[in-house]
């Protein structure tokens, strides 16, 4: 950790944040003092203040460690650039349009990598009126199931959430140039 560079990224954040060095010390329950030898890089954070620096810094633990906020390139907005993460501990859904480092439960999230449909991941599909009927036969257990379906196309994407014992149909939006997504919680994301 080089306190230097880490000093310097305090003192823009705390600017950032419009907070003085009293301010930052009073939020830690520190003297002032110990705050500018950081931004001075005299020093460095004592490792149980980093949780609570980054909170009120309102920056990523390990980019704070680093002493540099690493920018994202702006890829336009283009939804079908997107990404998804699923938490392997909650469930939860997250999605990004470009390069990010998310993390739930604790746990470093990496985007899961889109595959073609195999033989026991299968879909069929039935145009019924402006809509897609969707059936499957994929088990739905708690332990194995369709997690969630996707439509993504370049302005919006719509995600319907599944849960296990629920039966093997639903319906989406027809949209035109749309790509169709599902992912089983145990093999991970399939293009229909």
């Amino acid at each position: 950790m080089d306190c230097s560079k880490v000093g310097n990224l305090i003192l823009q954040l705390r600017k950032e944040q419009g907070l003085t060095q009293r301010q930052l010390a009073d939020a830690l329950h520190l003297s002032d003092k110990t705050i500018s030898k950081w931004e001075r890089g005299l020093g460095c954070p004592d490792v149980t203040l980093l949780r609570g620096l980054s909170a009120v810094l309102q920056v990523d633990l390990e980019q704070l460690l680093s002493g540099t906020l690493q920018t994202n390139q702006t890829d336009g907005g283009n939804m079908k650039r997107i990404r998804f993460y699923v938490c392997p501990d909650c469930g939860n859904i997250l999605t990004a349009t470009g390069e990010a480092a998310l993390s739930c439960c604790g746990r470093k999230l990496e985007a899961l990598a889109v595959k073609p449909c195999d033989e026991p991941h299968t879909v069929k599909r039935e145009q019924v009126e402006d809509e897609w009927y969707i059936t499957f036969s994929h088990p739905m257990t708690k332990q194995h199931y369709i997690s969630f379906f996707a439509v993504v196309a370049c302005d919006r994407v719509i995600i319907q959430r599944l849960y296990p014992e629920q039966s093997g149909e639903l319906r989406l939006p027809m949209i035109r140039d749309g790509s169709y997504l599902f992912c089983c919680n145990m093999h991970g994301i399939f293009r229909i």
